[in-house]
């Protein structure tokens, strides 16, 4: 049996959407047996629990958290946990002091706990001094030695630099300090204190002479020595308990523990960075080369800073050109400059990994806490509104798809079985994309995300009535069904647009603008708004096309539908169309293949 050419486009439509159904059931299956997907979608809090993070601020001495710092370290941490993949996390405080970060699933991965708990400090000083991270013997009688600088990394901007290995000879032996230590023999006018062994501390200042500027070697005062004397970065978490003072000199480690530095003050804070990215650095032939690297825009004051502190420092000796980068109070790259940096721009490399330097940068991008966290404690919370509420949503919507189903019936007759079509295949589609999002974004279906895809059943049979009418009025006019079917289209698929980009703009906006709870509600409700759009084109206008082509449709049975007696139709007479052509009345009945009876 020939097909009709008039069906042979609708036929490859349909065929595109099974081809597409098809294809993401089939993802779906390999992501389940090969990776780490589910058949049934992840849910959220309310209805499947989570873990739950208390974070207590660290404070110093009589320091009090404020509310600004509290507002301010909950919001990055919101930002954090949603750059990481995290859907459904929940981030209020409590008790004016506490944050509590509560995030859906059964176990949480050490990459989201460090993106929430790290307080992400970026920090430039200028480098004073260094020496190998692991404690040697004091030597005796004189030696000579040298100072070198491990990390590696670039400044770039108006220049780029590389660290360099610097030599130079001890002039003391008894201290077994680098060089620079010997320019700063001031006693300091306070009590000295002696730091114990392998701690890190924060050196406090005691020198007579008052430095000039954040590189000026006054800053190496008795204390500082002490500290870095005992500092030992063999030693594990020592330097956990570092007070990063910003206005002091800093004794650290760098974040591998080969090298141990004294730091001049800070020049840059973390939060006068503007944007940070990472990638591949270009090489002077634009194309991608293998090194990993972060790239920095200041802010203006930043830049100001920046660019001050690169003219003062690339004229002065190794190690004392170096800026050193801290996170968390550890050295991870400290690149000596060239020339002055005065565009704002820098870019920091080391031993990252593109991912690694990925999440660095999200962090930074979003800005450093305002104070640091520890962990207070780390609990498995029940769900707040469990599997019986989530089968009373199932229910709902089961009853309002059968309310669709018997409306359609009685208004359409053999025509609304194209609407009930319709929505299981949008059912199926919208089922397979939230399992899909799940397991490749981390989305999670909590309460108001099922209000949504309810809420969704309606709009999605709103279009079809939409379609379904214009059809009949065009029947009632007097065409014939098939005219009627493309007729109807044209004029229904502009008012389906405008409605449907409605509701995606009102959806898209609340979930910019509302809490973390029914932002699941604007998400659910914008994917069905698309499916919906996806099965009027690419189902319900061609299947209706194929069937205004059978007998018991195109020839306008009473149980169609689509019956003109039964709609009213304008009886209309033959009339001249010109060039010898009659018009014949178009509320005649046509057969299967299109000609008149």
């Amino acid at each position: 049996m020939a097909i009709n050419p008039y069906n042979r486009k609708p036929l490859k439509i349909l065929s595109a959407l099974a081809a597409v159904t098809l294809g993401l059931y089939g993802l779906l299956f390999a992501a389940t047996t090969w990776g780490d997907a589910h058949w049934s979608p992840k849910l959220g809090l309310d209805l499947d629990g989570g873990t739950q993070l208390v974070l207590k601020p660290v404070l110093v001495g009589t320091n009090r958290v404020t509310n600004e710092q509290l507002s301010q370290a909950r919001d990055i941490i919101v930002q954090r946990v949603d750059a990481n993949g995290v859907a459904g996390a929940e981030v209020t405080t409590r008790n004016s002091e506490d944050i509590v970060v509560s995030v859906p699933g059964k176990s949480l991965d050490k990459t989201t706990e460090d993106a929430i708990r790290k307080s992400s400090q970026m920090r430039f000083r200028p480098v004073l001094a260094t020496a190998p991270g692991t404690n040697q013997p004091t030597p005796t009688g004189t030696a000579t030695g040298t100072a070198t600088g491990t990390a590696t990394g670039t400044a770039t901007g108006t220049a780029t630099g590389t660290v360099p290995k610097a030599t130079g000879t001890a002039t003391t032996a008894k201290s077994g300090l680098p060089g620079a230590f010997v320019k700063s023999t001031t006693p300091p006018t306070g009590s000295a204190t002696t730091a114990p062994s392998g701690t890190a501390t924060t050196a406090p200042t005691g020198s007579s002479s008052k430095p000039a500027n954040a590189s000026d070697l006054a800053w190496i005062t008795d204390d500082v020595t002490k500290a870095f004397q005992a500092l030992d970065c063999s030693v594990p978490g020592v330097t956990d308990k570092i007070v990063d003072d910003p206005a002091k000199p800093l004794v650290t480690c760098s974040d591998d523990g080969a090298e141990k530095y004294v730091l001049g003050p800070v020049v840059v804070n973390g939060d006068q960075i503007k944007d940070a990215a990472a990638g591949y650095r270009p090489l002077s032939n634009g194309q991608p080369s293998s090194t990993v690297e972060i790239s920095l825009t200041f802010k203006s004051e930043g830049t100001k800073a920046y660019g001050e502190a690169s003219k003062r420092m690339v004229a002065l000796e190794s190690p004392r050109n170096q800026m050193a980068a801290t996170l968390d109070s550890r050295v991870i790259v400290a690149p000596y400059f060239e020339a002055a940096i005065l565009d704002g721009r820098a870019s920091i490399s080391g031993s990252f990994t593109i991912d690694s330097a990925r999440q660095l940068a999200s962090q930074l991008k979003f800005g450093a806490l305002p104070l640091s966290f520890t962990l207070q404690t780390r609990d498995q919370i029940s769900p707040t509104l469990g599997s019986e509420q989530l089968r009373m949503g199932l229910i709902a919507g089961v009853i309002g798809f059968a309310l669709v189903f018997l409306y359609s019936l009685a208004q359409y007759r053999a025509l609304g079985l194209v609407t009930v079509l319709s929505i299981v295949i949008a059912a199926l589609l919208t089922y397979v994309a939230i399992a899909l999002l799940g397991w490749s974004h981390n989305f999670r279906l909590d309460m108001a995300g099922v209000t949504g895809l309810i809420v969704a059943i309606g709009v999605t049979a709103d279009s079809f009535i939409v379609y379904f009418e214009r059809i009949r009025d065009e029947v009632r006019e007097g065409r014939p069904l098939r005219a009627a079917v493309d007729t109807g289209w044209r004029r229904a698929r502009r008012t389906i647009l405008a409605a449907d980009g409605v509701n995606f703009l009102a959806a898209f906006v609340l979930y910019l603008l509302a809490s973390s709870n029914v932002r699941g509600f604007a998400f659910t409700l914008g994917l069905t708004t698309l499916i919906d759009l996806l099965i009027v084109v690419l189902f319900t206008h061609p299947l209706v096309a194929l069937l205004s082509g059978t007998k018991f449709f195109g020839g306008g049975h009473k149980w169609s539908g689509l019956d003109p007696e039964r709609l009213g139709a304008k009886a209309q007479k033959p009339r001249y169309a010109g060039r010898g052509r009659v018009a014949m009345p178009t509320n005649a009945r046509t057969a299967s293949d299109g000609s008149a009876l």
